[in-house]
């Protein structure tokens, strides 16, 4: 090939590497904005899967158990897994659940059941935030229990000390788990990697779900035998105050920049706002019947609250404290996860 040319072959080509390489450099980023919204429909023993710009459920896939009532989301976004607890309430009679639905989101199909190998209740899953396992709540064995979410390998458990270990928060660095222990009112403090209860915190006769502030600093679980909040300091796991409120309270969450957590009042169809520097409710939002979860979204804009009684997730617009939006899901609309984007 003659050699001017060859040259002039090579300069084209190299331009046109340098042009590809810079627009795959200036390709946007998937905004923490963009992603599906899940959600458990408790009564249709369904995942909901919603796309919250659009502001509709765009599938459901039957779980194949009754029924899932949480569900987590693996890092990638791709698959969800659904415990299945059973036919009944925290401590009621019913079925007891022994598996763990996983389905892939983007296919929309269920893809794995994983038998826990005796029954368990398990109820709320929550994927490490260091090491990316999968942690069950496992109510019949007072444990939670350790899943390679990957190979669905059982790997262990975790005793809590306590009966009823419904609901699950972790901390930022992993290393440590709280769990809302129902009837017998009390908190679990895990210690992850070492597999033992570091304490048990006593808070009422009857307490539901728990979570974390942004900085780890307090766990929060609500009374359910009078309208206050638990406020439970997380260096020396003791009570450290009440935040009394307008009525029971039930699920918890607090806003990604550290200033105020949401709990849902189901009772009055409401979630309250507490400022978490005064530790005190300045405002309520308004949402449909029964209000259960709340998950707020990885760009702390939108707060999304599954509203069990009215087959719907309300979307709290986080600067004006109004609903955007009201998205239509499934009967008995409970838990909420977000998937990101791909």
């Amino acid at each position: 090939m003659d050699t001017h040319i060859l040259r002039s072959l090579l300069v084209a080509g190299a331009g046109l590497i340098i042009a590809t390489c810079a627009a795959a450099q200036s390709e946007p980023l998937p905004s923490p904005a963009r992603g599906l919204l899940l959600v458990a429909n408790k009564g249709d023993h369904t995942l909901g899967i919603i796309d919250p710009e659009a502001g509709k459920q765009i599938a459901t896939v039957d779980e194949q158990g009754f029924t899932g009532h949480e569900v987590a989301v693996s890092p990638d976004g791709r698959r969800a897994f659904v415990p299945i607890y059973g036919n009944s309430g925290v401590g009621a009679p019913g079925t007891d659940g022994r598996t763990l639905a996983v389905i892939d989101v983007g296919e929309h199909k269920l893809i794995a059941t994983l038998d826990l190998d005796k029954p368990l209740r398990p109820h709320c899953a929550v994927i490490g935030p260091t090491n990316g396992l999968l942690y069950v709540t496992t109510e019949l064995a007072n444990s939670v229990t350790i899943i390679e979410p990957n190979t669905l390998r059982l790997l262990g458990s975790i005793p809590t000390g306590q009966p009823e270990s419904h609901m699950l928060a972790i901390t930022r660095d992993g290393k440590r788990g709280y769990t809302s222990n129902v009837h017998v009112g009390t908190v679990s403090v895990l210690d992850l990697e070492a597999r033992k209860t570091l304490a048990v915190i006593r808070v009422s006769p009857h307490a539901q779900r728990v979570a974390l502030s942004a900085d780890d600093r307090w766990a929060f679980t609500a009374d359910q035998t009078k309208p206050q909040l638990a406020v439970i300091d997380t260096s020396t796991n003791t009570l450290s105050q009440w935040i009394p409120l307008a009525g029971l309270a039930y699920g918890t969450a607090s806003t990604l920049d550290g200033k105020w957590l949401l709990v849902t009042l189901p009772e009055l169809g409401k979630v309250a706002v507490v400022d978490l520097s005064s530790m005190k409710v300045v405002r309520s939002v308004a949402v449909p019947k029964s209000p259960q979860e709340i998950l707020v979204r990885p760009d702390n804009q939108v707060a999304y609250v599954s509203c069990h009684e009215s087959r719907q997730v309300a979307a709290i617009n986080l600067e004006t404290w109004k609903v955007d939006k009201l998205i239509a899901a499934g009967k008995l609309a409970d838990g909420l996860a977000w998937a990101k984007a791909q």
